[in-house]
């Protein structure tokens, strides 16, 4: 037999990065360190919600509820928060982070905005 091999357990700062993507059918949340190594995520979809119930503020909350829940395990305690998209999860996901005992210190917003840059598509019609 082999000796028993230790797992190397990664050294996690307490500072983190939480982006929250909220696009209207899910609410992603990602928890980072700051060099942008994935620590934990959460969404709706991973939580239980299906269909229309993913794209609500309570499944962007018990999302955000999730994956505040396993960084604090590996020891994060303060985040910059930097939301993406145009949900409607984006202010339950912040709020749902703030109570769930996470720092907030700052909250981005990163949304794309195109510069006029390529064309449009189409004009949908219902």
């Amino acid at each position: 037999m082999g000796k028993a091999v230790k797992k190397k357990l990664k050294k996690i700062s307490s500072k983190g990065v939480v982006h929250v993507k909220a696009s209207f059918n899910n609410t992603l949340v990602t928890v980072t360190s700051q060099n942008g190594e994935v620590l934990a995520t959460g969404s709706a979809g991973q939580v239980g919600f299906k269909g229309t119930r993913k794209s609500t503020p309570f499944g962007a909350q018990r999302a955000a509820e999730k994956a505040a829940a396993s960084a604090m395990r590996l020891g994060v305690r303060e985040v910059e928060v930097r939301v993406k998209g145009a949900g409607s999860g984006r202010e339950s996901a912040v709020r749902a982070l703030a109570n769930s005992g996470l720092r907030v210190v700052s909250i981005e917003d990163v949304t794309p905005l195109p510069h006029n840059g390529c064309r449009a598509r189409k004009r949908r019609r219902v």
